[in-house]
């Protein structure tokens, strides 16, 4: 990891890393200039560093150079942090305290970047449904099925007697007579109750 930035490399860096493009000395001198006093060879001097040291890549442009940030800010501060956390004996205790020393805000900006490193959370599979405890089986069908045949059979030969011979004749007499004939008409005679040709 890099050596961590000195006050004068700090401000120098943070110029480059705000403007977000290739800069001139010319540039930062100036702009530093609105907050102490510094000259053109101390900046220049500075950035020389900062190139030796990989923080920042440089190219020509006549007889000046323009440097440009290699990483950003933020990958500079979690090098940081990370160097800081890997020589303690005790990373857990180490963690601990960071988080201690935390503001509110500072803790939800970290819980938002374990959710964006983890990435969105998998759902769990649904559970398998209950079995259908109302299907009818085939069983069941054709138990129903043949009670609902029956039961239409048995009310078909209770009320229909329709082309059905019961030996009563229901038809009035030609005499006039409007009440029924319950005579029961068995088809023959009973050759029990004739009498022979002889009288016998």
């Amino acid at each position: 990891m890099p050596r961590p930035l000195g006050e004068l490399e700090d401000a120098v860096m943070t110029r480059v890393w705000k403007w977000n493009r290739p800069v001139t000395v010319r540039e930062v001198l100036e702009d530093l200039q609105q907050e102490r006093s510094i000259a053109y060879t101390t900046v220049m001097t500075v950035l020389d560093n900062l190139h030796q040291k990989g923080w920042v890549r440089r190219e020509a442009e006549g007889r000046a150079y323009r440097y440009e940030a290699v990483s950003t800010r933020a990958a500079y501060a979690a090098a940081l942090m990370n160097d800081a956390w890997s020589q303690s004996d005790n990373p857990a205790a180490a963690l601990v305290a960071f988080f201690g020393m935390m503001s509110e805000e500072q803790r939800t900006s970290l819980r938002d970047a374990v959710r964006i490193v983890q990435g969105p959370e998998t759902p769990e599979p649904a559970p398998p449904p209950p079995p259908d405890t109302h299907r009818v089986t085939s069983a069941d069908t054709d138990s129903t099925d043949t009670s609902s045949t029956d039961t239409s059979s048995t009310d078909t030969r209770g009320t229909d007697t329709r082309g059905t011979d019961t030996g009563t004749d229901t038809a009035p007499h030609t005499s006039g007579d409007t009440s029924p004939d319950t005579r029961t008409d068995t088809g023959s005679e009973n050759p029990g109750s004739a009498q022979e040709p002889d009288g016998r």
